[in-house]
């Protein structure tokens, strides 16, 4: 994405953004810690969300997660928010599509800031704003053959 008329400090801000992304593929808890490393952070508050074998009382073999087209560019609009609003010095952010299976990484998100209560708040902000914004749908299959969509609108 090209900033050419914005302002001084959005553009600082889109550079605090170091990683955003889908994958189709395993995620790498390493790869987002390592691409908030800042020497001037104090702090790392790093979130990782995986498939449970549960939900709501009932058993979760495996689920899909699929997403709207725009969803990068969610998770980019929602990572520029938090950047504006906490000191962030980096932040990434990347959440997986596709069949997953029970312990399987579906979200890794990271926030650098100077001190680790900044770092600890903003990363909640990133993942609550993710979740809650992000066009990413979830179709849980249980042990007895049902199946839901989680997050459907």
């Amino acid at each position: 994405m090209a900033l050419t008329n914005d302002h001084p400090g959005e553009r600082a801000a889109q550079s605090n953004i170091k990683l955003i992304g889908i994958r189709e593929t395993p995620l790498s808890v390493d790869k987002v810690f390592k691409a908030v490393g800042d020497d001037a952070a104090g702090g790392v508050a790093l979130f990782v969300g995986t498939v449970r074998n549960h939900d709501g009382g009932a058993d979760v073999d495996e689920l899909a997660y699929s997403c709207h087209p725009s969803a990068e560019a969610e998770m980019r609009r929602i990572a520029g928010r938090v950047v504006g609003k906490y000191p962030v010095r980096s932040l990434a952010a990347v959440h997986r599509v596709g069949d997953l299976e029970v312990g399987d990484l579906a979200v890794a998100v990271a926030v650098a800031c100077p001190h680790r209560g900044e770092a600890f708040d903003a990363c909640r902000s990133l993942i609550d704003g993710l979740k809650h914004e992000v066009p990413i749908w979830k179709n849980q299959r249980s042990s007895d053959g049902t199946e839901e969509w989680v997050g459907a609108r």
